[in-house]
């Protein structure tokens, strides 16, 4: 088969279409021909030579893929051959075939095409994940959405409004605040314009965020527990303003608020599983009726793989860049 290889981390280029020998399933396992995997910012780290695969995964990058199952290991139950599936991976999406726990799959969403389900089994596990099963957002809360035109962002705002919460999100251009307004986030804040502290109180007459979905880390670590309702929940899920970072416990302990910070990557499988488990349970009904779609800006081949990362790079994109497999 033919996959994504890093021979040495670098920028775009350094990604490269190479021969590579088939992935063979395990104990528990199946092998997914691949039709599509999808761009997330940890690929752009993996490239970087800063994000390496957890122990066992493929060293190829790529977090999820949609495809169809060829091949089972011992031990497989609920799925079978030529069954159309999308995954969530530790690694190995950007190839034409990858191997993947059985715990980790999800059904097709009906009447969804395989090259568009590619572009929901991470975003729908991090936002139900952070959003629902850590930080408990209720109906009628507040959700801070950071990179609200994001993949992450656009599940994240259509998921909070489905249960009833008030979205607000943060972006960069009027093109993406008004997606994410079609969407139906009800609180558009400009990051290159406005204070997004001062945007919450506002909207909310001074009470805060109930819960902040956050991608940058150190650099919106004071501002966000600034903006934090009392018993307010900050989940972080990305570092792209820094990895340190001063916190005020002072703050946190007059909001009684708690921050945590996670990643799906490197998790247990049974933690993966049940996370998945939970996917097709509450987010996948609201997908099949048409509540919840995914948003897919646009569609290369996976050889132009360093195509598509220069895209994320320039973060002038919408939603979810894919790569599809010949």
């Amino acid at each position: 088969m033919y996959a994504i290889t890093i021979p040495e981390p670098g920028g775009p280029e350094a990604l490269v279409w190479d021969e590579v020998p088939d992935p063979v399933p395990g104990e528990g396992e199946v092998l997914v021909e691949v039709v599509a995997s999808a761009v997330n910012r940890a690929d752009l780290m993996q490239r970087q030579g800063f994000y390496a695969p957890p122990p066992g995964a493929s060293p190829y990058p790529g977090l999820e893929c949609a495809g169809r199952i060829v091949g089972t290991g011992p031990g497989v139950s609920g799925w079978a051959v030529g069954d159309e599936v999308c995954a969530l991976l530790a690694g190995g999406g950007y190839a034409q075939k990858v191997v993947v726990p059985a715990g980790q799959l999800l059904p097709v969403p009906e009447g969804m095409d395989l090259e568009r389900a590619a572009a929901l089994p991470e975003v729908a596990c991090t936002v139900w994940s952070n959003v629902f099963m850590i930080s408990h957002l209720r109906p009628g809360e507040t959700l801070l959405v950071h990179g609200g035109s994001s993949g992450i962002g656009t599940m994240a705002i259509q998921l909070a409004k489905a249960v009833g919460a008030k979205v607000a999100v943060t972006a960069g251009t009027k093109e993406k605040l008004d997606f994410c307004a079609e969407l139906g986030a009800d609180v558009l804040i400009n990051y290159r314009e406005q204070d997004f502290v001062e945007e919450i109180e506002r909207a909310t007459d001074g009470a805060g965020a109930d819960v902040i979905l956050d991608n940058m880390g150190a650099k919106y670590l004071d501002r966000n527990v600034r903006a934090l309702a009392v018993n307010g929940r900050l989940a972080i899920i990305g570092l792209q303003g820094g990895a340190k970072g001063e916190l005020n416990i002072g703050a946190l302990l007059v909001k009684r608020a708690a921050v945590s910070a996670t990643s799906l990557r490197a998790r247990p499988l049974g933690e993966k599983a049940a996370i998945v488990a939970a996917v097709r349970e509450h987010v996948w009904p609201l997908i099949d009726s048409g509540h919840v779609r995914p948003v897919v800006d646009r569609e290369l081949p996976m050889s132009e793989a360093a195509a598509a990362h220069r895209v994320l790079e320039e973060s002038g994109h919408i939603g979810k860049v894919l790569l599809l497999a010949p």
